[in-house]
């Protein structure tokens, strides 16, 4: 006897309202499921809500009174005279300059329409996409015009 012999019908039932109520259902458990975990986590781990509550909790104070006049400057400060904070930042501000530079000069090698045609512009590009250093960015802008 073969396993088509005893074919079952299968009996599709149009009514849309138990299937909409049970789609409900599910929705509203999943949103209380989230609802609850959000509010566990929030009441058993202190240290989400401690640094929200210590910022909240601050009273805003108003900063303090500036004097009436400040003494003015016999000369502007010169850049053996600026503060190490004031260096480091200007420090990084330059080597900001430069990284940008850089990144504008392998940008346009990536979009100039000559560069596809160079094996070895497209060899360095890949390099440093894959791995950067400072050989691989030096390459890009040799090969790359």
């Amino acid at each position: 006897m073969s396993y088509r012999a005893h074919r079952r019908e299968l009996k599709i039932s149009h009514k849309i309202l138990p299937l909409a109520l049970g789609v409900a259902l599910g929705l509203w458990l999943g949103v209380v499921a989230v609802g609850l975990t959000l509010w566990a986590a929030w009441q058993f781990v202190p240290s989400l809500h401690e640094p929200l509550a210590a910022v909240i909790s601050q009273p805003a104070t108003p900063p303090p009174a500036a004097p009436a006049r400040l003494p003015a400057p016999a000369r502007l400060p010169g850049a053996q005279e600026q503060s190490p904070e004031q260096n480091q930042m200007f420090d990084q501000y330059q080597q900001a300059l430069r990284t940008q530079q850089i990144d504008d000069a392998q940008r346009h090698a990536e979009e100039n329409p000559r560069n596809l045609s160079n094996p070895r512009c497209q060899f360095w590009l890949q390099q440093d996409r894959t791995a950067p250093n400072e050989k691989s960015r030096a390459n890009v802008l040799e090969f790359c015009r």
